[in-house]
């Protein structure tokens, strides 16, 4: 099988950890014990997010003040180098020596119209008071919004359009490699008025462009790992119940938070619709048994009606 595996934040780092080089390396080596389970027999495509590593940038970038803070598409391309060879070092020191890996920089075009542009909504970089949010907002023309008692730089969440390097990925595959690549939901980019293509200061859902991701190379399965071990009804409260199989229809109904799950249902929705093929919201630990169909919250076009276990 051809599997696509969107690793979420918690794969990188644990809430309230602190941002260290060996806390993050030592997270990514209980995540690809996990993947490697599930590497025999299977082509396999790994995407991650980036958030934390994107504001930890941000954060040194404003320590250093002769120069300008490098823009939001180049702090998204060093964190796919980082985190892609971390990756490949840890996966790589449990397979065999003979499994070749491959990170990719990954281009994603975005659309200069998409309504996401007129109303900025992800947070990014750190917490500042009020005051200084709005002097910052004012001095370099940002987005803010509130975050608890502090405020925060917003900024677009475009929808994929194209995964530039598809092709390449697509090579890779047939050569037996392992792909890391759309990292944070990949670089955003779109053509300026001159037709070049031109970074831009946004963020993609890394969930949505996994879903494309998966989608362009035509997988067999998309895994949406989580620190959860399924999509839940009435989420930490005494009703909550497990989703085991639902339709992508039956499942945009239940309506879920826009900063967690949501994303994360939209993606696994769009993934089922568009190819006839089966998406899972899991936890990585449960990985063989979503691999097996025996786990996790699997959303397909197959059956009508939900499910809950």
């Amino acid at each position: 099988m051809r599997i696509v595996v969107a690793l979420g934040g918690n794969a990188l780092l644990r809430r309230g950890e602190p941002m260290t080089a060996d806390n993050q390396r030592a997270n990514i080596r209980i995540a690809t014990e996990q993947i490697a389970k599930i590497h025999p027999g299977n082509q396999l495509v790994i995407a991650h997010g980036n958030g934390p590593q994107v504001g930890l940038l941000s954060l040194q970038a404003a320590a250093y003040t002769s120069v300008t803070p490098y823009p939001l598409d180049v702090l998204g391309a060093e964190t796919e180098g980082m985190i892609g060879y971390m990756i490949e070092q840890e996966l790589g020191n449990l397979l065999d020596f003979e499994v070749p890996f491959a990170t990719l920089l990954t281009q994603v075009e975005v659309d200069a119209k998409d309504p996401a542009f007129q109303n900025p909504t992800k947070p990014i970089g750190p917490v500042y008071s009020k005051e200084e949010a709005e002097r910052l907002a004012k001095e370099k023309g940002w987005a803010i919004a509130a975050d608890g008692d502090k405020f925060r730089r917003v900024v677009a969440s475009p929808k994929p359009k194209r995964i530039f390097e598809i092709r390449p990925i697509k090579w890779l595959l047939e050569k037996s490699s392992i792909v890391i690549c759309a990292g944070g939901g990949g670089i955003p980019t779109m053509y300026g008025a001159d037709g070049k293509l031109q970074g831009i200061e946004a963020v993609i859902d890394k969930d949505l462009c996994s879903a494309l991701l998966a989608e362009q190379l035509d997988a067999d399965l998309l895994v949406i790992a989580t620190d959860v071990n399924a999509a839940y009804i009435d989420f930490n409260k005494p009703t909550q119940k497990a989703i085991a199989q639902a339709h992508p229809d039956e499942l945009e109904r239940l309506g879920f938070a826009a900063g967690s799950m949501g994303p994360k249902v939209q993606a696994a929705c769009d993934f089922a619709r568009h190819t006839g093929k089966v998406a899972v919201i899991g936890s990585l630990g449960d990985i063989e048994d979503i691999v097996n169909g025996t786990a996790g919250t699997r959303v397909s076009t197959a059956k009508p009606g939900i499910s809950y276990r």
